[in-house]
């Protein structure tokens, strides 16, 4: 153990519904205790795994946010997603044993260590467990398919208002505001997200603001007209 790492029991974390399955027995949920190794504390700015690296963990975010994101053949970095407390991520060293991307704390963090070995042990044991590895999976795949088409088809505006609306309904189910969100990315990490150079991101929030849908202050976004960014991503009388 150093001071970065220490015990931590999932039977006692109030994000337990989130990141671990649901209606354990008490005998299931101990054996999960012993899946977590250690708490690893990531500041603002450091990587929690890189490109390249040998994959052996997944982690269970349990403060802060994180962005995924790959470097591009002209040497700029492609986010992939933003990562919040109750989520794991970790996920794309699965397939070749090596991470695909990097992950980067976009503000002082805090994660749960669980080697994927004990994570498969377990898994035979405690078939809930299996199951649960298998859905955060499909999200992953869910979630990416529906980058994919941010990328494919839809216009700033709808891209952003995509984006608003994920966000907000992420939060809200970890108690948070459905109205009120601070960023924890800059304008220039949500355009490499959606495809959007920077200057049409603030455009894009420009407008929203003049149109009354939300207000911007720094960082801070107030959703006034929730309906207003449903009706930009499905349009009413659309087939959606």
């Amino acid at each position: 153990m150093t001071a970065h790492t220490f015990k931590v029991a999932c039977s006692n974390c109030n994000l337990r519904e989130l990141c671990m399955p649901v209606g354990l027995s008490d005998a299931e949920l101990e054996r999960i205790d012993d899946l977590v190794a250690n708490r690893r504390k990531v500041a603002r700015g450091e990587t929690l795994f890189q490109n390249g690296e040998p994959f052996a963990n997944l982690y269970a975010i349990r403060t802060g946010f994180f962005k995924t994101c790959v470097g591009t053949e002209d040497g700029r970095d492609q986010v992939t997603g933003f990562q919040m407390a109750g989520e794991i991520i970790g996920l794309d060293g699965i397939v070749h044993d090596r991470h695909t991307c990097d992950a980067v704390a976009l503000e002082d963090a805090e994660v749960c260590v669980m080697p994927f070995s004990r994570i498969e042990d377990l898994s035979r044991e405690v078939t809930s467990l299996q199951r649960h590895v298998h859905k955060i999976m499909s999200r992953e795949i869910v979630r990416e398919n529906g980058v994919l088409m941010l990328l494919g088809g839809m216009r700033a505006e709808e891209r952003l208002a995509t984006f608003l609306l994920n966000l907000v309904q992420r939060l809200h189910a970890r108690g948070f505001s459905q109205s009120e969100l601070v960023l924890r990315m800059t304008r220039e990490e949500i355009g490499s997200y959606l495809g959007l150079k920077l200057e049409t991101v603030s455009r894009t929030f420009s407008k929203f603001s003049e149109e009354g849908i939300i207000e911007v202050k720094q960082r801070h976004v107030r959703i006034l007209d929730t309906q207003a960014l449903k009706d930009l991503v499905n349009p009413p009388g659309s087939d959606a």
